[in-house]
């Protein structure tokens, strides 16, 4: 019952950059597909971008494909998305989350979560 935890967050201006980062832990960080979506004021939850265990296979939203990269490196439990050329509709809280399986992921029906992360993007 290992939850991820967001970090890396914060206030950028227009055409900045922020990484996040997720980490979970335990020993069996390898085995989970890791996602991150993201969720604005009075919107629905949005999926942003997955990754399968071994980093092979990523899946992106149309709106960020080319401005985010998600990656993973397992030897420190760490799941990373690169965020470049943010822009004010970027504002929200990013969410972690890991399953077993990438469809999972990717629908938002991931069964363990964190707490979120906030990304402003803002003049």
């Amino acid at each position: 019952q290992a939850h991820p935890e967001e970090s890396g967050g914060g206030l950028v201006q227009p055409g900045e950059s922020l990484r996040l980062s997720c980490t979970v832990s335990g020993r069996l960080f390898g085995s989970y597909v890791m996602g991150w979506f993201r969720q604005a004021p009075g919107k629905e939850r949005e999926f942003v971008a997955a990754i399968s265990q071994s980093g092979g296979r990523t899946s992106y939203e149309d709106s960020v494909k080319g401005r985010f990269t998600i990656s993973r490196d397992n030897a420190k439990n760490t799941m990373y998305l690169q965020m470049n050329s943010l822009k004010p509709e970027d504002t929200a809280v990013y969410y972690c989350s890991r399953d077993g399986s990438f469809e999972a992921v990717v629908a938002g029906t991931a069964y363990y979560w964190g707490q979120g992360t906030q990304v402003t993007v803002s003049s």
